[in-house]
């Protein structure tokens, strides 16, 4: 007796599989833009930005570029939801001389004086001592 063919179940689509639609809403969110001035940086419909969000539409390559350049991220940043590898994060830090030169003593600090250095480098960057 032959047997009948056992019917192969074919999961049912991944919707968002790299959860772009999350990804576009947590950046928009983190850059403080609403949908509308978004939509307005990328040249299209507030609703549209919102479809993307919603996965009622999924955005085109054009539409992609778009959305990066107007969230001032890559393309694959986007695409993988802009999180970066801490450890690749922590290697591209200490590679600056200064940051690897404070870290021995960054964690002797207790959060006062944390808040305090933080408090005088901010003083320094953001209004500048003139010198004679």
């Amino acid at each position: 007796m032959v047997q009948a063919p056992t019917p192969m179940l074919v999961p049912p689509p991944h919707r968002g599989h790299l959860n772009l639609a999350a990804s576009i809403r947590a950046m928009r969110l983190r850059n403080g833009l609403s949908q509308r001035q978004l939509a307005g940086r990328m040249s299209v419909p507030r609703t549209y930005v919102s479809k993307i969000e919603n996965e009622k539409a999924t955005p085109t390559l054009s539409s992609l570029e778009r959305l990066a350049r107007a969230l001032e991220v890559t393309v694959p940043d986007l695409l993988s939801g802009g999180e970066r590898n801490r450890q690749e994060e922590i290697a591209e830090l200490m590679k600056d001389p200064f940051i690897a030169e404070m870290m021995p003593f960054v964690s002797s600090l207790n959060g006062m004086q944390m808040s305090s250095i933080l408090t005088q480098i901010r003083d320094l960057t953001l209004r500048p001592r003139r010198t004679a």
